[in-house]
């Protein structure tokens, strides 16, 4: 719940305590007065009420009385700094002048930055009261010196006049403030705000014309306000715009400009909790950022186990391509970009790191495909599924399913893979495998071939880690997303680092098949490094197009594998066509990890084909037996 503190300060005898007292009987109170009244707290409002943050429930107002007299000094300053705002009182030309020699002054000195009301009492003894939104001459003078005004009102506690509406005006300054929003002396919102009304505008643009319909305002209404916008108040809409900008309105709608100036005519009429109610349902706290709840809500992922993309979360990206390829060339261009990424911080720091789009399937325009597109999310998810809510909620991810309205609900949390030596398939449908092996042994050029890349013969070493994402068909038309990655100089950090080892599904060690020299480097990383026979594995000979060369290790590479109780290496090059069967191979080994980890003579097999013909020679052997039987017994 929160909570408003008012402080009511001013001279003595502007009215101050008659001010409260009036509005705690809800009548003038003619009576002697004691001279400083206790704190009061008002009955709580709720905050539905007043269009508060979301995550407020309610509103508790405490009001407190203080006295200008030299020995309350302290108390005075003490009440300040505890204040949510101030209700500042004069009553005539004296007190008036003393609000910008001293009060004004006096907050600044005791660093006090809450927003100021400016409260003129005692309306009676005037000609006119005046009413709630009344501002003359004076108070305005005061509001351009000093930008902690937030609001002036007129007020008689004898008439009972505009006595609530200035106590709501102290809540209103704290539940809706003015300050972050427009800047008086420039007579503009504030760039915070228009940067936030600009991404509210983008996620409200379903088609991404550039203009809001008449049926986008509607949505729009009905989500920020609850309630229906009738075809009079759209009429008003568009005709308050069009009187100051007359290109911002068309037959299409109301373009951007129009939007922000919408809301810039709510600011100067005073309506700002309009502005609030709509930022708020957007989830923008009061500093005008997003929500960290809303950008980072809580997502539990048990050791082993993983995140991916859930068909709610697939959809949600698909039809984000498909409303941005304004070209339809089935490839997002860098203007395209550019607009889809418009709401968010810009491109992720990982998809920087990795060089997007490089590293997934492009077109021959060398534009993210969508195939590429939804591998780069899946990749995204894997590794950083915080990154994936957090552009989720950027980009206007909205929850189907009421139970999880959270973006949590466009993920799927995977079983966990306690043990990948028992048979069997992983519930996993994104697979991670580091590429492993010595200068020159093809690492690189099998990426490329992985992204459908032009071989090229120029060699040129990986320094940084380079990253390959795609989609890969498994046997049986299901279909999985496999992450490859080539570590150039950070493989020693990485391979000594456990909790690295233990996210990697797969390891596939490359080597020259005509480099006499190639297989060592496999064979030593291995012994090196003891923790990686504890890991699924496959050996790919590259390079088999060229001569086949001995190698110079103590055994050739079949038998290394054979006496470590692994399939032999597979023989292929990135210039075959059937080198895609490669990545099918590796997919299919992550799906299956007991299938790639080394046989011992007391482990099930792990061949499935072994097992099948296995189990039909069993058949087949108790099949002649009965037979055996059957013509011993007839033969008797």
């Amino acid at each position: 719940m929160a909570t408003v503190r008012i402080c009511v300060c001013g001279d003595e005898g502007t009215g101050k305590t008659s001010l409260i007292t009036s509005l705690i009987k809800d009548t003038f109170v003619s009576a002697r007065l004691q001279a400083v009244l206790p704190p009061i707290t008002l009955p709580t409002t709720p905050a539905n009420d007043l269009s508060v943050s979301s995550s407020t429930s309610s509103i508790s107002t405490v009001i407190v009385d203080t006295s200008a007299l030299p020995h309350e000094r302290e108390t005075l300053k003490k009440e300040l700094r505890k204040a949510s705002v101030i209700l500042l009182v004069y009553a005539d030309h004296y007190s008036y002048e003393r609000v910008a020699l001293f009060w004004l002054p006096f907050f600044r000195t005791l660093g006090v930055n809450v927003p100021v009301v400016l409260c003129a009492s005692k309306a009676d003894l005037h000609a006119e009261p005046g009413a709630a939104a009344f501002q003359p001459s004076e108070m305005l003078g005061l509001m351009s010196e000093f930008k902690e005004i937030d609001s002036c009102i007129r007020i008689s506690a004898k008439d009972h006049s505009n006595i609530h509406e200035t106590f709501f005006l102290c809540q209103k300054a704290v539940t809706h403030p003015i300050a972050p929003l427009y800047d008086a002396k420039e007579a503009a919102l504030k760039p915070a705000a228009v940067a936030a009304l600009k991404r509210i505008f983008y996620l409200c643009d379903r088609d991404q014309d550039g203009y809001l319909d008449d049926g986008e305002l509607r949505a729009f209404q009905l989500k920020c306000f609850e309630k229906d916008l009738d075809d009079e108040e759209l009429v008003d809409i568009k005709r308050s715009i069009q009187k100051v900008l007359p290109r911002s309105v068309g037959d299409q709608g109301i373009d951007v400009e129009g939007f922000i100036l919408l809301n810039k005519i709510f600011a100067e009429k005073g309506r700002h909790e309009t502005i609030w109610t709509i930022l708020r349902r957007f989830h923008y706290t009061d500093s005008l950022s997003l929500h960290d709840s809303f950008l980072h809500p809580k997502l539990n992922i048990p050791p082993f186990a993983s995140a991916e993309l859930a068909p709610q979360g697939y959809r949600f990206f698909v039809d984000l391509f498909l409303l941005h390829d304004k070209d339809n060339d089935g490839g997002l261009n860098a203007q395209e970009l550019e607009t889809l990424f418009a709401p968010t911080p810009g491109l992720p720091s990982s998809w920087i790191d990795s060089a997007f789009p490089s590293c997934a399937v492009r077109n021959e325009a060398g534009h993210i495909t969508l195939q590429g597109w939804l591998a780069q999310w899946s990749m995204t998810t894997f590794e950083e599924p915080k990154t994936t809510l957090e552009y989720l909620a950027y980009l206007g991810f909205e929850s189907g399913d009421a139970r999880n309205p959270n973006t949590t609900a466009a993920l799927r949390i995977t079983k966990a893979r306690k043990n990948r030596r028992r048979p069997g398939r992983v519930e996993r449908s994104v697979f991670f495998c580091y590429i492993l092996g010595g200068s020159g042994s093809g690492k690189t050029s099998l990426l490329d071939a992985f992204l459908a890349r032009p071989f090229t013969d120029t060699h040129s070493p990986t320094i940084k880690p380079r990253s390959a994402v795609n989609s890969v068909e498994l046997p049986g038309g299901k279909q999985c997303y496999l992450i490859l990655v080539e570590l150039g100089e950070v493989e020693t950090a990485v391979l000594e680092n456990q909790t690295k080892l233990d996210a990697c599904d797969l390891l596939c060690y490359t080597y020259d098949s005509s480099d006499p020299d190639s297989f060592t480097h496999v064979a030593e990383l291995r012994a090196k490094h003891p923790a990686l026979e504890g890991l699924p594995s496959i050996f790919v000979a590259l390079k088999a197009d060229q001569d086949k060369a001995m190698q110079r290790y103590e055994m050739q590479p079949d038998e290394y594998c054979t006496k470590s109780g692994l399939a032999v290496p597979l023989h292929v090059s990135v210039t075959w066509k059937s080198i895609q069967e490669v990545f099918t191979h590796l997919a299919e080994y992550a799906s299956f990890p007991s299938l790639a980890f080394p046989r011992g003579d007391n482990d099930e097999p792990s061949d499935r084909t072994s097992m099948y013909l296995a189990s039909g020679a069993a058949v087949a052997a108790l099949a002649t037996a009965i037979i055996l039987w059957k013509k011993s017994s007839n033969a008797s």
